[in-house]
């Protein structure tokens, strides 16, 4: 039924909407309207967790170093140069001449003050664990800030590329945590001139932007940022001419979106994965059936990733074997115990563990499609699990997450597209908001893992971590997302692997 009223928008939109061109008049204003469904209630980047969050925050802020989103290669940002002066210290040298949006300059003690920030536990931000490997950020001179670390960190300049925005010192101290949310301040190639939380953004080039950031000068004027409640609404308003731009629409609407003639779509395999956390630490409820072995083990069998893939997810999805991105260092396939698609193991492992008739759960999620989580749903069922789905925006999911409540939470980390697995186990694993295995000997190799900047050593550790982590059946690795883009044939826009759309590089053609 969705899709008929999908394909019955694009009669109405190519009879009517278009038409009126709305979307060359968009190009005349230098006016990009995009739409996301997932409400950011926080824009500074390090108090969300979201995606868009901090696809929004590269767009108004710049982080020490540039991650070259093509070759991976780190460059030269807000930080001239680097050094790494012992295996727990890095030194860098800050740019002179950067200007913040509201006009000050950029300093050494902006760059260490919000390291800091970041780092101490106080300050509650979303993921503590892209921060806790720091000690301290000390300014050492005129240009220079030393940054101290807890332990030795390989991945340490992928974190300062994606996840280290630097704010203005003097300004967020003054308007304080609140003030800053509401009126944020950066130093990237668009300032923020209107905020209302959770309904839009618009950002406006900055005309004071520094010479030869590898972001460059952006080519468009304005980005409209509007969040909307969910898919179908986000295709009407691409398909009426009242949006430029969308992502992950349904993979179903791709070929429909580009029969339009003034439309297109393309797809991008990311680094994010769908995954289901189940309660086996009795988070939700103490002696819950998922707290058995079992019982995991069952829900491991009993749905079909490799399908899900092909038919749901579609454009080149893959089934990650471990608990992370295969391309990130230390996620060792080979370390994972296989479970393969086997619906009466499922039923006789659920008979085992003392469940013949089954049982009901509930099942949260802010998954879009839902047809996905319909899917997860279907496939319980059919081995005498009932999943009843709570359904909520993606803040309240995380939001009752982190209060220990999901007994099965299917949702979908993307580790800030650091390609490392600190980026993601220790998120999961490590004993924080969203670890719902609470495993000590799992925690201790994290740590052990992420001690050392020895490579084999390393591996060795999150090897074992993910051997523990797939035998326990803690956290079933869902397929690998593919970003479906929807958006005017006005605008050239090119996709990334690492899932972070730069605006700031579209132009109008």
């Amino acid at each position: 039924m969705m899709k008929r009223r999908i394909l019955g928008g694009l009669a109405i939109a190519v009879a009517v909407g278009l038409a009126a061109l709305p979307a060359q008049a968009q190009k005349a204003q230098d006016t990009l309207r995009i739409l996301f469904r997932d409400a950011v209630p926080n824009i500074d980047p390090y108090f969300n967790a979201q995606r868009t969050g901090l696809i929004l925050g590269h767009q108004a802020w710049d982080m020490l170093v540039h991650r070259d989103p093509a070759t991976f290669e780190i460059k030269p940002s807000l930080a001239t140069a680097w050094k790494l002066v012992d295996e727990k210290t890095l030194e860098f040298t800050i740019r002179k001449g950067v200007k913040f949006h509201d006009g000050s300059m950029l300093s050494a003690e902006d760059v260490a003050y919000t390291i800091n920030m970041a780092s101490n536990p106080d300050s509650k931000v979303a993921t503590p664990s892209n921060y806790a490997w720091i000690d301290k950020a000390e300014v050492t001179g005129p240009d220079t800030v030393t940054v101290r670390m807890k332990r030795p960190t390989p991945a340490a300049l992928e974190y300062f590329a994606l996840v280290v925005p630097i704010h203005p010192k003097a300004y967020r101290e003054r308007v304080g945590l609140e003030g800053f949310a509401k009126a944020p301040i950066g130093a990237g190639p668009y300032k923020i001139v209107k905020l209302e939380q959770a309904k839009e953004v618009v950002f406006e080039r900055f005309a004071d932007y520094w010479a030869d950031s590898p972001k460059g000068k952006p080519a468009i004027g304005k980005l409209h940022v509007r969040f909307v409640p969910d898919s179908a609404t986000e295709m009407t308003e691409l398909l009426s001419g009242r949006a430029d731009w969308i992502w992950n629409l349904n993979p179903d609407q791709f070929g429909d979106v580009n029969k339009m003639p003034t439309l297109q779509a393309i797809r991008q395999e990311s680094m994010r994965i769908g995954y289901l956390s189940i309660d086996a630490a009795g988070r939700s409820a103490p002696g819950n059936p998922l707290t058995n072995l079992k019982v995991r083990q069952a829900i491991w069998h009993a749905i079909d990733r490799q399908t899900f893939a092909e038919k749901l997810v579609t454009g080149g999805s893959r089934v990650p074997p471990a608990p992370c991105f295969p391309s990130q260092f230390g996620c060792d396939a080979e370390a994972a115990v296989k479970y393969a698609y086997d619906p009466a193991k499922a039923k006789a492992l659920l008979a085992e563990a003392g469940f013949p008739n089954g049982f009901t759960i509930e099942l949260v999620s802010y998954v879009q499609p839902t047809q996905w989580v319909a899917a997860v749903q279907n496939y319980l069922a059919a081995v005498g699990i009932t999943a009843k789905i709570t359904h909520l925006q993606v803040a309240a999911a995380i939001a009752k997450a982190w209060r220990g409540e999901n007994p099965l939470y299917m949702g979908s980390w993307g580790s800030y597209s650091i390609n490392d697995v600190s980026a993601i186990m220790p998120v999961m694993f490590g004993g924080g908001n969203d670890d719902y295995a609470r495993d000590p000997e799992v925690k201790r190799l994290l740590e052990e893992g992420g001690s050392t900047a020895d490579p084999a050593k390393r591996k060795a550790a999150y090897s074992a971590a993910i051997k523990r982590v797939t035998e326990q059946a803690y956290w079933l690795p869902l397929p690998t997302y593919v970003n479906t883009y929807g958006f005017v044939k006005t605008l050239d826009f090119k996709a990334f692997p690492d899932e972070l759309p730069r605006f700031y590089l579209a132009k109008w053609k």
